[in-house]
Protein backbone atom coordinates (compact mmCIF):
# COMPACT_ATOMS: atom_id res chain seq x y z
CA UNK A 1 0.00 0.00 0.00
CA UNK A 2 2.55 2.50 0.78
CA UNK A 3 4.60 1.65 -2.49
CA UNK A 4 1.56 2.21 -4.61
CA UNK A 5 1.21 6.12 -2.32
CA UNK A 6 4.57 7.36 -2.63
CA UNK A 7 6.36 6.68 -5.72
CA UNK A 8 10.21 5.82 -6.53
CA UNK A 9 10.95 8.72 -7.91
CA UNK A 10 10.17 10.33 -5.13
CA UNK A 11 12.04 7.55 -2.82
CA UNK A 12 14.78 8.86 -5.09
CA UNK A 13 14.34 12.55 -3.96
CA UNK A 14 13.64 12.07 -0.63
CA UNK A 15 17.06 10.28 -0.11
CA UNK A 16 18.70 13.18 -2.27
CA UNK A 17 17.91 16.07 -0.40
CA UNK A 18 18.67 13.70 2.89
CA UNK A 19 22.13 13.09 1.47
CA UNK A 20 22.35 17.28 0.57
CA UNK A 21 20.68 18.21 4.02
CA UNK A 22 23.99 16.18 5.83
CA UNK A 23 26.34 17.65 2.96
CA UNK A 24 25.18 21.27 4.12
CA UNK A 25 25.66 20.34 8.03
CA UNK A 26 28.83 18.98 7.33
CA UNK A 27 29.72 22.57 5.35
CA UNK A 28 28.74 24.47 7.74
CA UNK A 29 30.70 22.71 10.35
CA UNK A 30 34.03 22.77 8.60
CA UNK A 31 33.12 26.74 8.47
CA UNK A 32 32.31 27.55 11.72
CA UNK A 33 35.58 25.40 12.76
CA UNK A 34 37.66 27.82 10.44
CA UNK A 35 36.49 30.95 11.64
CA UNK A 36 37.47 29.48 15.45
CA UNK A 37 40.34 28.14 14.15
CA UNK A 38 41.89 30.71 12.03
CA UNK A 39 44.67 33.17 14.14
CA UNK A 40 44.35 35.81 11.47
CA UNK A 41 41.40 37.02 12.33
CA UNK A 42 40.42 39.35 15.11
CA UNK A 43 38.04 38.21 17.84
CA UNK A 44 35.60 41.04 16.47
CA UNK A 45 36.00 39.50 12.71
CA UNK A 46 35.21 36.25 13.88
CA UNK A 47 32.05 37.19 15.47
CA UNK A 48 30.94 38.95 12.01
CA UNK A 49 31.34 36.17 10.39
CA UNK A 50 29.78 33.91 12.53
CA UNK A 51 27.05 35.97 12.96
CA UNK A 52 27.05 36.74 8.83
CA UNK A 53 27.04 32.69 8.31
CA UNK A 54 24.33 32.10 11.25
CA UNK A 55 21.92 34.76 10.06
CA UNK A 56 22.46 34.14 6.09
CA UNK A 57 23.16 30.82 6.38
CA UNK A 58 23.57 30.15 2.15
CA UNK A 59 24.75 33.54 1.52
CA UNK A 60 26.71 33.82 4.02
CA UNK A 61 28.57 30.41 3.51
CA UNK A 62 29.02 30.86 -0.18
CA UNK A 63 30.56 34.24 0.69
CA UNK A 64 32.53 32.95 3.14
CA UNK A 65 33.76 29.96 0.93
CA UNK A 66 34.42 32.40 -2.18
CA UNK A 67 36.09 34.60 -0.18
CA UNK A 68 38.13 32.49 2.91
CA UNK A 69 38.40 29.39 0.85
CA UNK A 70 41.73 29.36 0.15
CA UNK A 71 42.69 29.72 3.88
CA UNK A 72 40.49 26.95 4.76
CA UNK A 73 42.84 24.45 3.10
CA UNK A 74 45.80 26.19 4.80
CA UNK A 75 44.63 26.18 8.23
CA UNK A 76 43.28 22.60 7.90
CA UNK A 77 47.18 21.93 6.46
CA UNK A 78 48.66 23.33 9.65
CA UNK A 79 46.90 21.56 11.77
CA UNK A 80 46.87 18.38 10.21
CA UNK A 81 50.88 19.34 10.99
CA UNK A 82 50.43 19.85 14.45
CA UNK A 83 48.82 16.87 14.81
CA UNK A 84 51.62 15.26 13.52
CA UNK A 85 54.40 16.97 14.53
CA UNK A 86 52.72 16.38 18.98
CA UNK A 87 52.25 12.96 17.45
CA UNK A 88 55.64 12.15 16.72
CA UNK A 89 57.10 13.89 20.21
CA UNK A 90 54.45 11.59 21.73
CA UNK A 91 56.22 8.68 20.32
CA UNK A 92 59.59 9.39 20.85
CA UNK A 93 59.18 10.39 24.78
CA UNK A 94 57.37 7.01 24.88
CA UNK A 95 59.80 5.22 23.27
CA UNK A 96 62.94 6.85 25.59
CA UNK A 97 64.42 8.63 22.38
CA UNK A 98 63.70 12.17 23.29
CA UNK A 99 67.32 12.77 24.98
CA UNK A 100 67.61 13.11 29.12
CA UNK A 101 67.34 9.37 29.93
CA UNK A 102 67.12 6.49 27.81
CA UNK A 103 65.42 2.97 28.16
CA UNK A 104 66.00 0.56 30.47
CA UNK A 105 68.15 -1.92 28.58
CA UNK A 106 71.41 -2.52 26.71
CA UNK A 107 72.61 0.02 23.80
CA UNK A 108 71.88 -2.48 21.00
CA UNK A 109 68.47 -2.82 22.45
CA UNK A 110 68.04 1.11 22.27
CA UNK A 111 69.45 0.85 18.68
CA UNK A 112 67.43 -1.79 17.57
CA UNK A 113 64.45 0.28 18.94
CA UNK A 114 66.01 3.51 17.01
CA UNK A 115 66.42 2.00 13.80
CA UNK A 116 62.64 0.53 13.74
CA UNK A 117 61.31 4.14 14.58
CA UNK A 118 63.32 5.14 11.46
CA UNK A 119 62.11 2.64 9.30
CA UNK A 120 58.66 2.66 10.58
CA UNK A 121 59.04 6.91 9.25
CA UNK A 122 58.71 8.20 12.75
CA UNK A 123 62.47 9.67 12.64
CA UNK A 124 64.18 11.05 10.03
CA UNK A 125 67.79 10.37 8.97
CA UNK A 126 68.95 13.31 11.21
CA UNK A 127 67.28 12.55 13.95
CA UNK A 128 68.49 9.12 13.74
CA UNK A 129 71.62 10.01 13.41
CA UNK A 130 71.65 12.27 16.58
CA UNK A 131 69.43 10.08 19.00
CA UNK A 132 72.22 7.07 17.74
CA UNK A 133 75.27 9.48 19.16
CA UNK A 134 73.32 9.99 22.21
CA UNK A 135 73.18 6.52 23.05
CA UNK A 136 77.20 5.41 21.78
CA UNK A 137 78.15 8.53 23.40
Amino acid sequence: MIATSYPMLDIFLSIFWFFLFFIWIYLLISIFTDIFRSHDLSGGAKALWFLFVLILPFLGAFIYLIVRGGKMHEHAAQAQQHQQQAFRQYVQQAAGTSGAAGPPGSIADQLVKLADLKSQGVLTDAEFEQEKAKILA
